[in-house]
């Protein structure tokens, strides 16, 4: 008799990522363990709750049968008492699953864009130094489609475009080091893997409490949107993330060959050439422009972007806008000057 069904949607879910990763780095499945110079670490990032305690069992199940060593790390952010013994509960789960090396790493969660973004940044940084310290060639990151629909709805909620309402890409992070397996798979699945498998899992107290956006979308937002429009809002909205990540990747690709045409010998950008291009192709071209002179992405708005484009668009004389990073967007002779003041 096979595995459960939800154990086997699992496990088929991680051999996926782990041959594409495979084949990022040169590798084929069905080469004998001797031809390899060295067998490849995947990391699995866990919480200790069901989606990535379901991720890290798949993982050491998986991994060895395709010639890859698995490991884990868990990162304790410190926001709750206990929170150290938490980890080192993980840790010890993660170790019985056969997985090596496996870490707690914590941290200290800054103020910088509230509460779930410093955690998230947080979170983040600590995994890709826990990937270079122990030569990690992929993070398998436990998020599902619920979460990737919360994402999307967030995302709307912010209106910022289309590249918001991608929400989380299957692959990330610098040279593909994340990925996200689960992504085609709701919560449920992972949590009743963990049951018929008897995994104990973690329910970190913070997903139910309101005081923080996603919790209150999670336990009230969702539910009266399928209350309203019926069960199938959760794969919905997954699919809205795929189409618009492709849409956005055209998009950006677009603007990357137009932004070339449009600068002088100086490099500043020509305000006509920017003028005749589509507003979605143009805006991308200034938002880039931007972070190139220095202003930090995450801070950098559709607002923001939005004045930049009223230099081209609305031209009536005003003076320069400030952007983040002290950065200064001009007009000057037909020019449109983007550099740090």
């Amino acid at each position: 008799m096979g595995p459960h069904p939800a154990v086997a949607a699992i496990r088929l879910a991680v051999r996926r990522a782990l041959h594409d990763i495979l084949d990022d780095y040169g590798r084929t499945p069905g080469r004998a363990p001797d031809e390899r110079p060295s067998s490849p670490l995947v990391l699995a990032a866990c919480s200790g709750g069901a989606d990535s305690m379901a991720l890290a069992s798949a993982l050491a199940f998986e991994a060895p049968r395709l010639g890859l060593r698995a490991g884990g790390v868990t990162v304790d952010h410190g926001l709750q008492a206990g929170s150290d013994q938490r980890a080192a509960d993980v840790v010890l789960r993660l170790r019985e699953l056969g997985l090596d090396p496996v870490e707690s790493v914590a941290v200290s969660v800054g103020r910088d864009g509230g509460p779930e973004a410093a955690a998230r940044d947080a979170r983040y940084a600590a995994l890709d130094a826990a990937a270079e310290r122990h030569g990690a060639a992929a993070v398998l990151l436990g998020h599902t489609r619920d979460d990737q629909a919360e994402t999307v709805l967030l995302g709307l909620a912010r209106g910022s475009g289309i590249r918001s309402l991608s929400g989380m890409a299957a692959v990330s992070g610098a040279g593909g080091r994340y990925r996200r397996p689960f992504l085609q798979l709701d919560r449920q699945t992972a949590r009743k893997a963990c049951m018929v498998q008897s995994l104990s899992v973690w329910d970190d107290p913070h997903n139910a409490d309101p005081a923080y956006t996603r919790s209150r979308l999670r336990h009230e937002g969702l539910p009266a949107l399928e209350k309203a429009l019926g069960k199938g809002v959760v794969g919905a909205l997954a699919r809205t993330a795929q189409l618009s990540r492709d849409d956005a990747d055209a998009l950006d690709a677009w603007a990357g060959r137009a932004a070339a045409g449009v600068r002088d010998a100086d490099g500043n950008l020509e305000c006509a050439g920017l003028r005749a291009l589509p507003p979605a192709v143009r805006r991308r071209v200034l938002r880039r422009a931007a972070i190139e002179a220095g202003a930090p992405a995450g801070s950098l708005f559709a607002r923001h972007i939005e004045e930049v484009d009223r230099l081209i668009t609305g031209w009536r004389g005003q003076g320069a806008i400030n952007l983040p990073g002290r950065v200064v967007a001009r007009r000057q002779g037909g020019r449109l000057v983007i550099r740090q003041g």
